[in-house]
């Protein structure tokens, strides 16, 4: 992978930022021949005045007060929230000023050599504002707080302690060792190379030179170093990189005046110099107070390095990593660095093991490879907390009813399972096998290897699929990101025939198990079922990672044949932002439409009151039972067309009359059961405009990556007295319009999103007080499917069947999905509250018959059950 347009952020405090940027482009440029790069100063873009005061201040504080500056670096690392403090007004400081920069630009991959840069790409990310591989190469070696953030997709690091504090810092960034980023004119040298050196800078071919170079800015012990090496011996050379500093250079230059003559220099005083690689070559030593770029291209030549009298605050900090690592010696005073010194001198082997241990740290590191590698970094996020529509499905889990949404997906050329004894089940075609794609099912073994190797590669763009659910004591429960998914903690197989229970067998011991939480909470389990050659795919997410359009969406970028995950466009998102600035004073009336909505469906929640009477009021259970059936889609919406009514309705009507003939509680001709109804935001603003509320056949949300919970629940009463079909019909129709025109769907979201605004436990207390068998008696949810058929290893998908939650107290929830020419139905039942899961779905076949049977057009094709005639007990 390639990048054409991208954007260095860098600024000019010293010159070690833009030493680092220098060396990113040096590369960027040999790797991407073409490529346009752009520089933003950091310091500049952040307004007049910044950095001439950034810099000030740094000085200031490095010569004259470094004890504030030692109080600064350690109140980062002590009190968090101070550094939070620090790192959200910066960031949001940087980052307002870097946003039309990016929005113009519109890079494919922005790098980092600056911490307030790399604030404000973190702000910018978390606003979303920012949909492209973002790196950080730190330049020191010790990280601290400012330069690491959880939004970035990788920070570059300069050894494993420095990783360590990487993480130390923000334990959910993510990081990597990477090699010394100089450009390639700091290299490893040879003697013959040192001497070459040496003459091009007229510098003494024989004896120790000592390079003594402290940044761009030449602060710190400086001069101390200086009398230091000139003390060592009558053979040390001191070459002095005064950088900008002209008044140190000028004393240094009279201090060489006063010296004895002798053949060659002692004391050698530079300004401002484009020579560095070549007086890092030709020194042996090289002398520092700051562990920053001048450290890292000694590193990079294999030079000793002696760090003196580091500097306040990251200077000591990365004195101490870089001695902690073995890549240099800390001289905390004259003394130190004196021994040390004559010690080199005595010993000449000692700079063999110094330039050994430094060739040997960067050997196996490649900054070719490492930037090469930026345009393909998957997207990172650090740990985040749930949303209050999220959280609400994680506090709602107990024990005994896990919140994991699934689905079974039946793959083509398979007969339907049948009771124990294996025999298919009778539908009422006679129980004909359900017919698929001519190759027929692959072997689960096969199609489990295809779908591990799918995993490894598409998990990286399936955000989704790479959060781990953390949860808290007393806090709310939050996100994160797993670096590494193996596919041996999400995918399993199973044979099952009749000697053991079948695929019901199968089914139950799956989706009863919770969704461990180690690891990101989803699983995949492929079933063949030896006896018919069948084969199928059940998935089981933690409902905390989204509804139904969530798994449905990812599972068909995670499996399918026909799909690649694809990450949205950047450009699309700057358009709508730029777009919605342009429309304030439409905000502000679409807002007060919206307050109005919100008040007339809180008055519609207020009035529906807890749930009807009737049905057990009993505490659940752990047994579980689970029944498959298909009905024919095309069938369906000619009966909804017929019927002047939505598919939504039809489906909850034909639920509502299954509910009436297998005697559900309640004969009276009013008798209700209330069932909570999920219905999307995309649904609710079709129905606003369209004539058949609650149809869903032109959804193709099931296509996209869509993620979250995004739904919001009716209180639907279904009638369940007696009362003719087609009157059911449109009882039910009538009701589900006048719950959406009196806008329950919109109040209901605001009543998740204002409990996600309490504290975590009192979040939690009132989320088990409503979600519970008081307030409704059922779950019933009908989801949209993709259009377009979709194969998983050449065999197609024939149909896809929804497996729902159920709430404390609840004892039923039906799902159903449309997948290609079918709609499957998902029965959940809590067998010690509702024992009739069998009898529901015969019930639900024979009054989707009985319903087409008299409807032109509609077919006879039957409906098909996939569950045994007796019902089984999980």
């Amino acid at each position: 992978m390639s990048a054409r347009k991208i954007l260095m952020v860098s600024a000019t405090i010293g010159e070690g930022h833009n030493a680092t940027a220098r060396a990113v482009e040096e590369r960027a440029r040999r790797l991407w021949p073409g490529c346009t790069i752009r520089w933003v100063d950091t310091l500049v873009e952040m307004g007049a005045g910044v950095g001439p005061g950034f810099r000030w201040i740094y000085r200031v504080n490095v010569d004259t007060t470094p004890w504030l500056y030692d109080f600064f670096y350690r109140s980062l690392w002590r009190h968090r929230w101070f550094a939070s403090s620090c790192r959200r007004l910066l960031g949001m400081w940087s980052g307002r000023r870097l946003a039309p920069i990016i929005e113009e630009y519109q890079p494919d991959l922005v790098v980092s050599t600056y911490p307030l840069g790399t604030a404000g790409l973190d702000w910018l990310r978390r606003r979303s504002g920012l949909n492209v591989p973002v790196a950080a190469i730190i330049s020191d070696f010790a990280p601290h707080p400012l330069w690491v953030y959880p939004e970035i997709d990788l920070h570059y690091v300069a050894s494993e302690p420095s990783l360590r504090a990487m993480y130390q810092a923000q334990p959910d960034a993510r990081g990597a060792v990477g090699a010394p980023p100089v450009v390639g004119a700091f290299r490893p040298a040879g003697e013959t190379d040192k001497i070459a050196a040496r003459r091009r800078c007229g510098l003494p071919e024989h004896g120790l030179v000592v390079l003594v170079s402290c940044g761009s800015l030449g602060f710190g012990s400086v001069e101390r170093a200086v009398a230091v090496g000139l003390a060592a011996g009558p053979d040390v050379c001191v070459v002095v990189a005064c950088g900008r500093n002209e008044a140190l250079r000028a004393r240094l230059a009279a201090r060489a005046m006063r010296l004895v003559p002798v053949p060659a220099p002692r004391l050698v005083p530079l300004g401002w110099t484009s020579e560095m690689p070549a007086l890092t070559t030709a020194a042996d030593v090289v002398v520092t107070n700051a562990g920053g770029a001048t450290a890292l291209e000694a590193l990079a030549c294999g030079r000793a390095v002696l760090m003196f009298e580091p500097i306040a605050g990251h200077g000591k900090a990365n004195a101490a990593l870089m001695a902690q690592a073995g890549l240099a010696t800390c001289c905390d005073g004259p003394a130190e660095l004196l021994a040390a010194l004559r010690r080199l001198l005595a010993r000449p082997a000692l700079l063999a093991k110094a330039e050994h241990r430094a060739l040997r740290h960067i050997g196996a590191l490649d900054l070719d490879a490492e930037i090469a590698a930026l345009p393909g970094l998957p997207r990172h996020h650090g740990a985040r907390p749930l949303c209050a529509s999220d959280a609400f499905f994680t506090y709602a889990a107990t024990s005994t009813v896990p919140q994991q949404i699934g689905a079974v997906l039946l793959l083509g050329g398979s007969p339907i399972a049948g009771s124990a004894g294996g025999s298919p089940i009778a539908g009422s075609a006679g129980g004909s096998p359900i017919a698929g794609s001519a190759g027929g099912s692959p072997p689960a073994e096969r199609l489990a290897a295809l779908l591990a190797v799918r995993i490894t590669e598409r998990v990286p763009a399936l955000p989704m699929l790479r959060r781990r659910l953390e949860t808290r004591p007393g806090r709310r429960p939050r996100w994160l990101l797993a670096e590494d998914i193996d596919p041996r903690a999400h995918l399993s197989t199973r044979s099952v025939g009749a000697a053991h229970g079948g695929v019901s067998a199968a089914l139950r011991e799956f989706f009863t198990a919770p969704v461990p939480l180690e690891a990101p909470p989803w699983q995949l389990h492929v079933v063949q079922d030896g006896d018919t050659g069948r084969t199928m795919v059940l998935a089981k997410l933690h409902h905390s990672l989204g509804d139904g359009l969530a798994v449905t969406a990812t599972l068909v970028g995670l499996l399918s044949d026909q799909e690649q995950p694809q990450v949205r466009s950047q450009a699309s998102q700057h358009e709508h932002t730029s777009n919605s600035g342009r429309r304030t004073a439409a905000r502000w009336r679409a807002r007060a439409g919206h307050a109005r909505r919100v008040l007339r469906g809180l008055g519609s929640l207020a009035s529906a009151g807890p749930a009807p009477a009737g049905g057990p009021l009993r505490a659940s259970t752990p047994a579980r039972d689970y029944t498959l059936v298909e009905l024919p889609a095309a069938a369906v919406r000619v009966s909804a067309r017929e019927h002047r009514v939505g598919t939504t309705a039809l489906l909850l009507a034909l639920l509502s009359e299954a509910l009436h003939r297998i005697g559900g509680p309640g004969t009276a001709v009013d008798a209700r059961l209330r069932a909570m109804v999920p219905r999307t935001a995309h649904a609710l603003r079709r129905a606003e405009g369209s004539g058949h509320v609650g149809d869903h056949q032109g959804d193709r949300r099931g296509e996209g990556w869509y993620q979250g919970n995004q739904t919001a629940a009716l209180a639907l009463d279904l009638p369940v007295g007696p009362m003719p079909l087609a009157r059911r019909v449109m009882a039910v129709a009538e009701a589900l319009k006048s719950l959406e025109h009196a806008d329950q769907p919109i109040a209901a979201r605001t009543v998740v999103a204002a409990l996600g605004r309490l504290p975590a436990p009192l979040h939690a207390r009132l989320v088990r007080l409503i979600y519970r068998r008081r307030f409704f008696t059922l779950i019933a949810s009908v989801l949209p499917g993709p259009r377009k058929a979709h194969d998983i290893g050449g065999a197609r998908v024939v149909s896809v069947f929804p497996v729902l939650p159920l709430a404390e107290g609840v004892g039923l929830a039906v799902g159903f999905l449309t997948w290609g020419d079918m709609i499957g139905v998902g029965v959940t039942t809590d067998t010690g509250l509702f024992p009739g899961a069998g009898q529901l779905a015969n019930a639900l076949r024979q009054a989707f018959a009985d319903l087409t049977a008299d409807v032109p057009g509609a077919g006879h094709e039957p409906p098909r059950a996939h569950q045994p005639a007796e019902t089984a007990q999980g």
